[in-house]
């Protein structure tokens, strides 16, 4: 596990250096267009380090206020409270914040920049359908993007894949009512625009990657936690047999969850940020001993 944080910490300046080289192509297609002015990239670049810095701060309390959960203490929910309580002391992690959505749909996310910043939350339906155990075993696997850095390397793709969409709309603004553009290469002003079309998709892609290996991290960490595999592949059945879309559903927050919070549909499984339930809950037997 420290091998895979240590990874997490490597893979955040991997992860900034895509994006930025993203952020670069599309700058550098509107300098094109604007007639070549250099200065363009790098006040785009610039803006776009601001935006993203500004959301790795407060992404989290976005993330929340859009789930619609709330902040709860011990007395509120006993029995999800000292469950988080339990696990972080025996991560020998900071106690987190701890939310309870009100959604039937069972489910549960964690979110925050870092261990001392982290919130975990669950909703109703999932303290509904699932036993204690079972409900442990999926705290687990929250705490475990906790103590990993997952939560910090997905706030810092939310913002940067944010950042590349707002960018890439008003890139192509710039393209289609700028009169300077009468006067380009038609070739490379063809590749300009099919870059900045491509631009959020590649960003998507990679955000969607990122978080589909986290999740079979998360699942590592949360067995080797509890040391019980089966609890938490007993969980993922649960939520197999019994899933269901969030009320409050939104595709840039989708991939904080423990389970696709969308409605199933063809794009929703294309890009969902999510491997497979059977492949997690096979994933985990197959490695029972391991744990």
């Amino acid at each position: 596990m420290y091998g895979a944080i240590s990874a997490n910490k490597r893979n955040t300046v991997i992860i900034m250096a895509v994006f930025v080289g993203i952020v670069a192509a599309i700058a550098w297609a509107v300098s094109y267009v604007m007639g070549g002015n250099s200065s363009i990239v790098y006040w785009v670049i610039a803006g776009t380090a601001v935006y993203a810095l500004i959301q790795y701060f407060a992404a989290s309390k976005i993330a929340v206020a859009m789930t619609g959960a709330k902040q709860i203490e011990k007395r509120d929910n006993p029995r999800l409270y000292r469950i988080v309580e339990n696990l972080s002391i025996t991560l020998g992690i900071p106690m987190p914040k701890v939310y309870i959505i009100d959604d039937p749909a069972p489910n549960a996310f964690a979110t925050g920049r870092d261990p001392q910043h982290a919130v975990v939350a669950a909703t109703t339906g999932i303290m509904d359908t699932m036993t204690d155990r079972q409900l442990q075993a999926v705290m687990a696997h929250e705490m475990g993007h906790v103590q990993n850095y997952d939560i910090r390397v997905s706030m810092i793709a939310f913002g940067l894949v944010s950042a590349i969409g707002i960018l890439s709309d008003i890139a192509l603004r710039m393209f289609f009512f700028s009169d300077q553009r009468k006067d380009a290469n038609p070739v490379v002003l063809v590749i300009g625009i099919v870059l900045i079309v491509i631009a959020p998709i590649l960003a998507a892609v990679i955000q969607m990657a990122i978080s589909r290996q986290r999740e079979y991290l998360a699942d590592a960490s949360g067995a080797l936690t509890t040391r019980d595999p089966e609890g938490l592949a007993s969980a993922l059945e649960v939520l197999r047999d019994h899933q269901r879309p969030m009320r409050q559903q939104n595709s840039s927050t989708a991939h904080l969850f423990f389970s696709n919070p969308l409605k199933p549909g063809f794009f929703s499984k294309l890009f969902s940020t999510h491997p497979p339930l059977d492949d997690r809950i096979a994933r985990l037997r197959e490695n029972a001993a391991k744990f």
